[in-house]
């Protein structure tokens, strides 16, 4: 590493720190490519001589993966000074410092020395069992919520429980954010003077989720509040820890909970210092954690804060930097809704000065196209695919990446580039081989747990021959089978035929019979001996199967996989898949077939988590000569050469206008209710003994989405270095509601790029 040179920004941070004046509290508003990080990092090693060396420097980060990133650059630091790395400092996110501060006093908070941490997938299943019994015995206490639907019961059987759980899920996490025990919500609850049907079933689950929870350990939010109270309970404890951590460096503050904020503050205490560095501008989590960007907002307008923005950033070009400055002017002076207003706000980028380590890459202002073109949502992921391919052929030493704010889309884009033969890596919940790999396995399970379902049994044979199925010459032979074995009404007579009922034979009979009548020979028919070689080798299979479903499921899985999977890396994520069922079928003995398949098909539709074996899921960094798949959220903090943002319409980035679309009201929830917002109104409610007004957290609700997809574009439009392509779709087609239409942020962008005085003299051509 060559010797770091602080810009003149940085250079006031650390003549902040390291002056005899040194100031308690600071705070640095980072704009995007600012070299944050890299700040942070040299103020680290800058601070390691001014402590005692039974200290260190505490540096608290968002991820895990941003953890050894730090450790790697604050060594490079250190080694540059001759000192020993490793030493006289920390990194880790909240969730470890937590753990570490409860896991020195577990008796302060009431847990045995050696209590268990449960991750969030095995959180999840206790909530979901929960809430399923819940709704077992008071499903009409929501039911209240639903609209007149086509197909009511679809909605209470499936949809109705999946949005309960999401409300459980975030109503347990404020309250553990608001440090609210179940007994003081019962309480409040049974005070209060009016019905709260959301708050009733929020308390209740999470009265018997907390229960369910301490039989075997704690939750990572369970954590976080339990951290807080060893802080508060013993001055001592709280002193030496304050001893210990003379400086506190806090990465990533604009998505800072009420808790999280609460802990840091407590530990630097009077005479410590307390460093947040964060963009308020690039707060995108707001809604769905309990994170919220005005809390360092807050924090930076205090009086006893010295305010430190850190605007020059050489990630971008003149121009990218110019459509981002000219979005939080657009925001603050132009947003129709003026709630809004404060979403985007001061510092601007700058470019960094001259002779800056990192200098802005030249302009471009032609290789940006914000792109007028109505798309439905097929043929937008088509042209920009066929857009991509091209620009790769003629730029292999570049880095290009695809972005949209929904993770459904992405999985969409992946199969377009794949059938395109483009070559890409993901940045999404599951890559495309977990997800194909999940999916096998989950028809598999599926249908073990019902084998006397033939749609289930067609779903497994599509999965077994799923390679061939694409093969045009066989295509006419499987439809045939699969349209044939859906007709099976006894699949007994196929699986395991008595004397004189053999199903298949009586199919491939009346098969011979219309070859008889067509002219043919069925001895000599090709097509008739294929069939009865399949359906044999198919029945044997699934013979061995059903005598392997009693086996435990992860070897279960295992045999499966022997079975239907011939490439080593598909082995090795069924390998990765049974480790993962054991561990949840130990958590959750009452779990059958059923419910594992459930968490397979959650991997395989994209709405789980799962770690394969890809290069994005161990630290990732943009390649060159491929395209990476991302939704915007996970983009954040990275970059490309090229950006192309997709689906930037009204439904996925709304402005509070008539006509417009949320996704977060259900279409089966009546009044256009957010029931999730409603549900954490009637708690505000609750703890404050406020009137509750239906309605009113559902508005809120939309006025912060507007205000958090704002910031999401913020973050798309800077993740390009030089060249960005923005569309938008029309979406699917939906009865009882309207096409969508381009977001108007992105009228605005593209008004404003029109009428610039600049406008037309590169020739700004379609890319």
């Amino acid at each position: 590493m060559t010797a770091f040179k602080p810009r003149p920004s940085q250079q006031k941070i650390v003549d902040a720190l390291l002056s005899d004046r040194t100031h308690r509290r600071l705070g640095v508003s980072a704009v995007p490519g600012s070299g944050k990080t890299h700040i942070l990092s040299y103020l680290t090693a800058e601070l390691i001589p001014h402590i005692d060396e039974e200290q260190e420097v505490l540096v608290v980060t968002l991820v895990n993966a941003a953890v050894d990133n730090f450790r790697r650059r604050v060594n490079e630091f250190i080694r540059q000074k001759g000192l020993l790395p490793g030493l006289n400092y920390r990194v880790c996110t909240l969730h470890s410092l937590a753990h570490e501060i409860v896991r020195q006093r577990p008796a302060l908070v009431g847990l045995s020395h050696d209590f268990q941490i449960l991750d969030d997938r095995a959180a999840a299943y206790i909530r979901r069992e929960v809430v399923e019994a819940w709704l077992a015995s008071n499903r009409d206490l929501l039911e209240g919520y639903l609209a007149d639907v086509s197909d009511p019961r679809k909605v209470r059987n499936k949809d109705l429980p999946e949005l309960a759980l999401s409300i459980a899920e975030r109503f347990i996490k404020e309250a553990k954010d608001r440090r609210l025990t179940p007994r003081r919500l019962e309480d409040a609850l049974y005070s209060h003077p009016a019905p709260l049907p959301l708050a009733r079933f929020g308390v209740e689950v999470y009265r018997d989720y907390q229960a369910r929870l301490a039989r075997v350990g704690v939750d990572f939010d369970d954590l976080i509040r339990l951290a807080a109270d060893a802080l508060d309970f013993d001055p001592d404890f709280l002193a030496r820890l304050q001893q210990r951590w003379p400086y506190i460096l806090e990465d990533e503050a604009q998505d800072s909970s009420r808790l999280q904020q609460t802990i840091l503050d407590r530990l630097a205490g009077d005479r410590g210092v307390w460093v947040r560095v964060g963009d308020p501008n690039q707060a995108i989590y707001e809604t769905f954690t309990t994170a919220a960007p005005h809390h360092l907002r807050d924090f930076l307008a205090r009086p006893d804060v010295l305010d430190l923005p850190m605007p020059e950033a050489g990630r971008s070009s003149a121009s990218i930097i110019a459509l981002a400055n000219h979005l939080i002017d657009w925001t603050m002076q132009a947003h129709p809704l003026p709630d809004a207003r404060d979403a985007l706000q001061p510092p601007y980028i700058r470019p960094t000065p001259p002779g800056d380590p990192q200098p802005n890459p030249p302009d471009c202002p032609d290789r940006i196209v914000l792109h007028p073109e109505k798309f439905s949502s097929e043929k937008e992921i088509n042209t920009v695919v066929r857009s991509v391919k091209k620009w790769l052929a003629e730029n292999p030493d570049k880095s290009v990446a695809i972005l949209d704010a929904q993770n459904r889309r992405g999985a969409e884009v992946v199969s377009a580039l794949r059938r395109a033969g483009v070559d890409y890596v993901e940045l999404l919940r599951s890559t495309a081989s977990t997800r194909s790999a999940a999916e096998v396995l989950a028809a598999a399970l599926s249908y073990l747990a019902r084998p006397d379902d033939s749609p289930r049994l067609v779903e497994l044979f599509s999965m077994w021959r799923r390679d061939t199925l694409e093969q045009e010459a066989y295509r006419p032979l499987y439809e045939w089978i699969t349209t044939t074995l859906s007709r099976c009404r006894r699949l007994e007579d196929y699986l395991w035929p008595g004397p004189g009922e053999d199903w298949l034979e009586t199919q491939l009979s009346t098969l011979s019979e219309e070859a008889w009548a067509a002219g043919t020979d069925p001895d000599e028919d090709e097509s008739i001996r294929q069939i009865r070689a399949c359906l044999e080798e198919f029945r044997t299979l699934v013979r061995r199967w059903q005598a392997a479903s009693v086996l435990p499921v992860d070897q279960l899985v295992l045999l499966l996989a022997q079975d239907l999977f011939s490439q080593p890396a598909d082995l090795a994520l069924a390998h990765k898949f049974a480790l993962v069922l054991r561990q949840t079928a130990d958590e959750n003995p009452a779990f059958r077939l059923a419910q594992f398949a459930d968490l397979l098909a959650e991997i395989a539709s994209n709405r789980r988590r799962f770690l394969g074996f890809d290069e994005e899921d161990s630290g990732f960094e943009p390649p060159k000569g491929k395209v990476t798949v991302a939704t915007m959220h996970r983009a954040k903090g990275l970059e490309w050469d090229r950006v192309y943002l997709l689906g930037v319409n009204d439904y996925s980035f709304p402005s509070g206008q008539a006509g417009e679309g949320y996704y977060s009201e259900k279409w089966f929830v009546r009044d256009a209710l957010n029931l999730e917002a409603e549900a954490l109104g009637q708690l505000d409610a609750l703890v404050r003994r406020t009137p509750y007004r239906e309605g009113t957290a559902t508005e809120q609700a939309r006025i912060g989405l507007v205000k958090e997809r704002l910031r999401l574009l913020y973050v798309g439009l800077t993740r390009a270095r030089q060249e960005l392509v923005v569309t938008w779709n029309t979406g699917r087609p939906n009865a009882g509601r309207s096409e969508n239409r381009p977001a108007l942020p992105f009228l605005a962008l593209s008004q404003w790029w029109k009428d610039r005085p600049e406008a037309g003299k590169e020739g700004n051509r379609e890319q």
